[in-house]
């Protein structure tokens, strides 16, 4: 059995910032276990622009975001071992894990870090009728493709979702030659930011088509056409407003969850809603010891936030192997939603146990303009921001202070939720 301080179980974006940071804070038995061939997560894949914006303060593509840590992690001399599965985690904090090297090994952790990532929902979750030809791919499989292995999937190309990796990819596919023709989205808004609706859709001319989903798939060999139909308020198609694309290629871009089987096999307890584990304010699961960060404990929409909250769990990782534990969590106070709030991250805080500042985030239900969001403690309104416009497609934040909370001392309850104008 070998022991380290810390595993991370990642070795993307989450995981690498989750190591710089804890080696930082004096932790110097760390270890990063990685599935992939290198380091760097999806990443690699992602050769377009607009990461670092607010970690670098300059602009960079996914495989620079990547490397600025990776360099990190090699500088600081942090073990991590490559092309290694793992297995198992036990309630102990054992991790079981193999590689073609060590074979089946096991090791006994103080903390363990998830930074496990998410994965594209596919197409069997969304039971669409017809064949199964060839052409129909996820849209990050599509991109990795694309962007690594050097193949186009097709020449006319229609993409279901409108998700940041499916409008990323319709202008990726314009530019190498092929036809999009249309993006539809079963929601009546987009589920991406709006600078990729602009950059991705408008300046190359593809429609969007909103509140219209997949009813049929024509060809049996290879993918010769999808029909799209209008859906109501319950999603449910509208009959009559089936229009038919000929096209050999359907991407799909309709979601990604968490990669939470490890976590649940180990007994954390999981959000419903976010599929993603349930954290305190040190983002510690219900197992003491064990930390979530980036995109296994919800799906974010910038890589920069992912590396900022890795940073945080870093931290409090190695805060809890030098302290022995977590201590003592008086009077936890629980982060409760409603009215327009789907979920945030954290669910609980104990005031005397956070830093000087707490940002929480959130996603809301729909979307809202000339909004309010509003954080009550208790009964008192103590946050009463406007908001132009709120969408489910961009993550919202609140910062809490430990002074604000420190000053209601039998607070139970922090509520955050929209109210209209």
């Amino acid at each position: 059995m070998e022991n380290y301080d810390i595993v991370i179980i990642g070795g993307g974006p989450a995981g690498l910032a989750a190591a710089v940071s804890a080696r930082e804070n004096g932790i110097s038995r760390i270890v990063i276990l990685e599935r992939d061939k290198e380091l760097g997560g999806i990443l690699n894949q992602c050769i377009h622009n607009g990461f670092g914006l607010h970690t670098f303060k300059e602009e960079l593509t996914g495989p620079e975001y990547a490397g600025r840590f990776i360099d990190q992690v090699k500088t600081l001399g942090i073990e991590y071992r490559l092309n290694t599965m793992v297995m198992e985690i036990s309630h102990e904090k054992v991790v079981t894990a193999m590689n073609r090297e060590d074979g089946l090994f096991k090791i006994q952790a103080e903390a363990v870090i998830l930074a496990m990532g998410c994965r594209e929902r596919p197409r069997g979750a969304l039971n669409i009728p017809g064949y199964r030809p060839a052409g129909i791919f996820s849209a990050g499989t599509a991109q990795r493709l694309v962007n690594m292995e050097g193949y186009l999937p097709g020449r006319e190309v229609v993409i279901l979702g409108s998700g940041d990796i499916g409008l990323i990819m319709a202008r990726r596919m314009t530019l190498e030659g092929a036809k999009v023709k249309v993006v539809a989205e079963l929601m009546p808004y987009s589920g991406g930011l709006k600078r990729n609706i602009v950059q991705c859709l408008d300046d190359y001319g593809i429609p969007l088509k909103l509140s219209h989903t997949v009813v049929d798939i024509k060809g049996k060999e290879r993918l010769e056409g999808v029909t799209l139909a209008e859906v109501d308020g319950r999603g449910k198609p509208i009959p009559g407003t089936e229009e038919f694309y000929s096209c050999d290629t359907l991407l799909l871009s309709v979601g990604l969850i968490p990669e939470n089987e490890l976590s649940s096999g180990m007994g954390v307890e999981l959000n419903p809603v976010t599929s993603g584990p349930r954290v305190n304010e040190s983002l510690e699961t219900n197992l003491e010891g064990v930390f979530a960060c980036g995109n296994v404990l919800h799906v974010h929409d910038l890589v920069d936030f992912v590396s900022e909250e890795a940073k945080a769990a870093g931290k409090n990782a190695a805060d809890y192997v030098q302290e022995s534990g977590t201590g003592g969590r008086d009077s936890v106070i629980r982060i409760t939603t409603g009215e327009g709030v789907r979920y945030t991250v954290p669910e609980t805080v104990c005031a005397a146990c956070m830093d000087d500042r707490l940002t929480v985030r959130f996603r809301v239900a729909d979307v809202y303009k000339n909004c309010y969001v509003s954080v009550y403690f208790d009964k008192d309104r103590m946050i009463h921001r406007k908001k132009a416009v709120a969408a489910p497609g961009e993550m919202e934040e609140i910062v809490l202070t430990k002074e604000q909370l420190l000053k209601y001392p039998g607070l139970e309850t922090i509520h955050v939720k929209i109210e209209e104008a």
